[in-house]
């Protein structure tokens, strides 16, 4: 390979020695596309998108050990060169100067040079060099405009498709060049109307039984509108227009001329050929919040990953064979898992899931935060209710990711202590009153629905199946923000006694259960609601109208039972695990309620190990893994010891 050897003078190159080299017989035009960056916004815009959002990324050099293996080189020359091509040049600003050049000229240009001994890559704008001779394969030479000549092997040249040869790329803009020139001319009009105090061009009629003017008349009046027109109206106030005047406006005004949507759609063309989404861009008048994230995500795919690859391949290609040292399996990528990753909570809940247990050390949790390492910090702490695979562990049962989100918009209530949470009787009843107020508008729109159809009883199923999801998602979040203050309140009723320092018990651990508890009791009670309706439907008849009432009130008393159920379910499931984490052995039953069922009363007092289930298969009063006749509307307890 060649390189132009230097001790730091990097004039040789011609850099900065421009006359007479625009008049050069060159390919295409680069000083116009220079022109076209510096004055057309949407250009620079998408330009500029492309450009920050790659260079931010970082790029990571790795060693290909096996097909299952990959290691990390940080101390390799191709990860030492690309942190700084040249002295004093980031990272950062190399990438951005490779992108937005090719995007701009669809060419990059990149002279290798020897600097004290190292490779190192001098950045050189397409307006000053260009590749000479040669044919439609290879070029024979570049040339500089300082009239230095380097060797195709001197050259690092990164360009896109040309129809007509292999050596140079075609610039996108030449494909926008009319629709620039249309915007340009537009805002030059709008620049002449604003100069002109934003009136538009017009002609004076003066009635045609109007007294005749002399010579002075005419020249007066001349006068008196070339003083007010001069100022753009400004200077020369308001024209006095005599006889009966009448001003006719000549030409488009600005609504007519939709100069906004003309600017937008300029951009939407130049986004188009970029291929990046509008939205991503500014252009919201089709945007919500799903598709803007969703086209985040898409963005490193799509639009950026043709970028990304074409960029690691051509360092592959063009710069590795020149690096000391062995460069076999070696390969480079862009650091784009942190983008593609969700967000902390949900990274948080995956990985948590995955490993059945904390994923993060003490110091690890520190140094995110920008605090120091303190000692005993690098263990990983495992605390004793998340177990590996044992039959309390609220990972058993935690929700499919795709479930996650309904719940993540929750303003849900904090970890604390019973002060700050309130009291069970009190979440108790505020679940209550939540999941009714919720089932009595649910069931007021369904009424609402059906009714203002023709006469005739509509499909109450299609009706029913057209907000089922909804409901499901709402009362999931609901049942999930009741849920964890009543499943921390039952985890204290234990740690007041047994723990109360709450060792090795953390509340944030519980909440993935609680979130597939929600779901199960939130699809169990629109099957209720579903079961009335269905009901309803079947009979037929006049009276469907009265029928559907019934079933909708039926479905509201339901949603006291589905409260008092899930309540002792929750409640339960956290003094479980709070015991679990403490340390404990046995669980005591305790017979709850007015008018217990037989089989719980009989059951009073009954005692197994912690990990075992009772007399009736329930590992605690309401779980839900139990058959429904044990759980409805119990009120039972449990109590526990240390002893086995």
């Amino acid at each position: 390979m060649a390189f132009v050897v230097s001790s730091g003078e990097l004039a040789v190159t011609g850099a900065g020695v421009t006359p007479g080299y625009a008049a050069m017989p060159l390919p295409a035009a680069p000083w116009e596309y220079e022109t076209i960056w510096r004055t057309q916004p949407q250009v620079r815009t998408v330009i500029g998108f492309l450009a920050r959002n790659i260079a931010q990324l970082g790029i990571h050099t790795f060693r290909r050990v096996s097909d299952t293996d990959r290691e990390r080189l940080t101390d390799h020359a191709l990860p030492r060169l690309l942190a700084e091509p040249m002295p004093g040049m980031t990272q950062y600003r190399f990438v951005e100067r490779i992108v937005s050049d090719v995007a701009l000229y669809d060419d990059w240009y990149g002279i290798k040079l020897k600097l004290n001994g190292q490779l190192r890559i001098l950045p050189v704008p397409p307006s000053l060099i260009r590749p000479y001779g040669g044919n439609w394969i290879r070029p024979e030479y570049y040339e500089t405009a300082g009239g230095r000549d380097f060797g195709v092997d001197e050259v690092i040249h990164v360009h896109g498709y040309s129809p007509d040869n292999l050596s140079v790329g075609s610039s996108p803009i030449e494909s926008l060049r009319e629709l620039l020139l249309e915007s340009s001319e537009a805002a030059k009009q709008r620049a002449q109307m604003w100069r002109s105090g934003a009136r538009l061009t017009g002609v004076l009629v003066r009635p045609a039984d109007a007294p005749e003017w002399g010579p002075k008349d005419k020249a007066r009046f001349r006068e008196m509108w070339r003083s007010f027109a001069s100022g753009g109206g400004a200077e020369g106030g308001t024209p006095l227009l005599e006889d009966g005047m009448d001003y006719k406006p000549v030409g488009f005004n600005p609504e007519q001329a939709q100069y906004i949507e003309a600017r937008k759609l300029t951009r939407e063309e130049v986004s188009a050929a970029y291929f990046i989404p509008p939205p991503l861009i500014g252009i919201l008048d089709h945007a919500t919040y799903s598709n803007i994230k969703e086209q985040h995500a898409h963005l490193y795919q799509d639009t950026l990953g043709p970028w990304m690859v074409m960029l690691q391949q051509e360092i592959a290609g063009q710069i590795l064979p020149d690096l000391p040292g062995s460069n076999t399996d070696v390969y480079c990528e862009f650091n784009i898992d942190s983008k593609l990753r969700g967000s902390f909570e949900e990274q948080a809940v995956a990985a948590s899931t995955a490993t059945g247990r904390p994923w993060m050390t003490v110091n690890e949790t520190r140094a995110r935060n920008n605090l120091p390492s303190i000692e005993g910090g690098d263990s990983l702490i495992t605390p004793m209710n998340v177990t590996e695979g044992g039959l309390a562990s609220p990972r058993d049962t935690a929700p499919e990711p795709e479930a996650l989100p309904k719940a993540r918009g929750l303003a849900l209530v904090k970890s604390g202590r019973p002060a700050e949470l309130g009291t069970v009787v009190g979440a108790r009843a505020a679940l209550e009153t939540s999941l009714v107020r919720f089932t009595e508008r649910a069931a007021g729109k369904l009424l609402t629905a059906a009714g203002a159809k023709a006469d005739g009883m509509p499909d109450l199923l299609a009706l029913w199946a057209a907000g089922s999801e909804d409901r499901i998602a709402q009362l999931s979040a609901l049942l999930a923000d009741h849920g964890y203050q009543l499943a921390q309140l039952g985890a204290w009723e234990v740690l007041e006694v047994h723990n109360p320092d709450a060792e090795n018990w953390s509340a944030e651990v519980m909440l993935a259960w609680i979130l597939a508890a929600a779901q199960t009791h939130a699809e169990q009670h629109e099957d209720a609601g579903l079961m009335a309706v269905t009901r309803v439907q079947e009979a037929g008849g006049d009276g469907w109208r009265e029928s559907l009432r019934g079933a909708s009130d039926a479905w509201v008393s339901a949603a006291v039972t589905r409260a008092a159920t899930a309540s002792t379910e929750l409640r339960s499931f956290g003094g479980h695990d709070a015991a679990s984490a403490s340390g404990l052995l046995k669980k005591i039953w305790r017979t709850g309620g007015r008018n217990p069922r037989p089989s719980h009363k009989a059951q009073d007092g009954e005692a197994v190990s912690l990990d075992d289930v009772f007399s009736n298969g329930l590992r605690w009063p309401g779980d839900g893994s139990g058959k429904t006749a044990e759980l409805v509307n119990c009120n039972c307890t449990l109590d526990y010891a240390k002893e086995d």
